[in-house]
């Protein structure tokens, strides 16, 4: 089942997955209220629709035309899309005017509130918000009804699950839903019934799968992600009032976002290329020069924006870092090229240097025991080698003596990344190909051809079970290989997924 998720849902980005899920629901909404499941008329669905989604994305762009950047118009259309569902249908011209302001502010977000091009709102929330101090209009979360959840559920669910999120979803769900019904019970309801009231008159899982998973607006680590959860979801289900703000989703969220934005490094990040080298014949090394510093952990991430015509995958995506931190040197990252590769690789490959990315932020807890006594098993498949390059890297540079098993999967013996590095540091790998190589360094084994398994890697790593264990590679790979390892007894499996785009 996991193989199956992981290969459907690896098929596009992040950003696009999000954009098909809100778009089937729309569609969906559509349908039922044309047979009479939905109290809408059809006419005052796609007129909010139309209205929510023009503004948007015609606002998008002109802020990027006055600030010079290129528009996102995938974003657009997810925000615009977000405020169709948040919004009461309506063919009314005063409440399609507060669509067009949420809109608009929504819009203006990405730029106006922003710290060093990374915005600080999600900005459907914080659009609503506005819009609802100024009387124009107010969101009534109409998405949270019975009818729709089960869809809403599902789509909710892959985006989570794509964004390796489903721990934050499922927390404030869980703290959310608990104190709803807690609330819903003291006042009289039935549990059933307020279990049921709960989930249906009430945004959680809309507000978990499409709005609190949005990138730009969580901090980078697991646990500060888990927090803001937290914190959202007691506000989503308190009643009060300060002044002129009454508690509502919306509210919540924008809260949440600037808890999320106390914690770590909140900015964008500016990368001057600086040129590609060759690893092997289908996988690229890319250095870049941040223009202001930029701090991270060895095994962490960024999600770098190249400008294009985008084809159906889009213009970002996440890749781990392959540099050291600790090193003077340019940060990097690789990625394979396949004979048809995407428009980002394609635009990727033909950056001239000098040129100028963007990276919205840098993340991930993908990091090896902070104990360095603790003996750790990184298992990597293809372009998976990248985090254990830049960790091995940083120990090496540390002059840290970390007892590394590296088992090393290619499809090729030509395919071995970073291969230098890892005979200069001197670790022990296990190389997983389909012809013994000629020379095998000191200190590497090769195990034949095949598939990494669970019994491959108890032969060749008789200790796995007293290890830490770390696998990077492709989805399907990485689930099989958990699965795995956890039936022969590792109780540690931390993973790095590497979609292929």
């Amino acid at each position: 089942m996991r193989r199956a998720l992981d290969s459907f849902t690896g098929k596009v980005t992040m950003y696009r997955l999000v954009l098909i899920a809100l778009v089937a629901i729309a569609a969906l909404a559509v349908v039922l209220a044309l047979v009479g499941q939905l109290a809408f008329p059809v006419t005052d669905l796609l007129a909010s629709l139309a209205v929510a989604l023009v503004v948007t994305v015609t606002t998008s762009w002109l802020f990027a035309l006055v600030f010079r950047v290129k528009a996102h118009p995938e974003s657009a259309l997810i925000t615009g899309f977000l405020l169709f569902f948040l919004f009461y249908p309506s063919a009314a011209v005063p409440d399609l005017l507060g669509v067009a302001a949420a809109a608009a502010i929504a819009s203006a977000s990405k730029y106006l509130l922003a710290i060093r091009g990374r915005h600080i709102f999600n900005p459907a929330a914080i659009g609503v918000v506005i819009v609802s101090l100024l009387g124009l209009n107010y969101a009534v979360w109409w998405v949270a009804t019975g009818v729709l959840l089960p869809f809403t559920a599902i789509g909710a669910f892959l985006v989570l699950y794509r964004s390796r999120r489903l721990p934050v979803g499922v927390t404030f769900v869980v703290i959310a839903a608990a104190l709803v019904m807690i609330r819903l019970v003291s006042s009289g309801q039935d549990v059933a019934g307020a279990l049921t009231s709960t989930f249906t008159q009430f945004p959680l899982v809309f507000l978990a799968g499409f709005m609190l998973s949005e990138p730009l607006t969580l901090p980078p680590r697991r646990w500060q992600q888990l927090t803001v959860a937290a914190v959202v979801a007691v506000l989503f289900s308190t009643v009060f009032s300060i002044g002129p703000f009454t508690n509502t989703p919306e509210l919540a969220l924008v809260v949440g976002n600037l808890v999320a934005f106390a914690f770590g490094q909140r900015r964008g990040i500016r990368l001057a290329y600086d040129g590609k080298r060759q690893l092997t014949p289908t996988t690229w090394e890319f250095a870049f020069r941040p223009t202001r510093p930029a701090s991270f952990r060895a095994g962490q991430y960024l999600e770098l924006t190249v400008p294009h015509r985008a084809d159906f995958r889009g213009s970002r995506r996440i890749f781990s870092i392959s540099s050291a931190p600790t090193t003077d040197g340019p940060l990097t990252v690789a990625l394979s090229v396949p004979e048809k590769p995407s428009s980002f690789k394609r635009a990727f490959l033909e950056l001239e240097p000098g040129a100028t990315v963007r990276a919205t932020g840098i993340g991930g807890d993908f990091a090896l025991p902070k104990d360095t006594s603790v003996p750790v098993v990184l298992i990597a498949g293809g372009i998976g080698i990248t985090p254990f390059a830049s960790q091995i890297a940083h120990d090496h540079a540390l002059g840290i003596d970390r007892d590394i098993v590296v088992v090393y999967s290619v499809r090729h013996n030509d395919e071995i990344g970073y291969g230098e590095l890892l005979e200069k540091t001197g670790v022990r790998v296990v190389l997983v190909s389909p012809t013994e190589p000629e020379r095998l360094p000191q200190n590497w084994t090769w195990a034949g051809n095949g598939r990494v398994s669970g019994d491959l890697v108890q032969q060749t790593v008789p200790d796995v079970t007293s290890r830490r264990v770390y696998v990077s590679g492709p989805p399907a790979m990485v689930s099989d290989i958990r699965a795995a390892l956890r039936s022969l007894g590792v109780k540690r499996v931390t993973a790095d997924y590497f979609s292929g785009y």
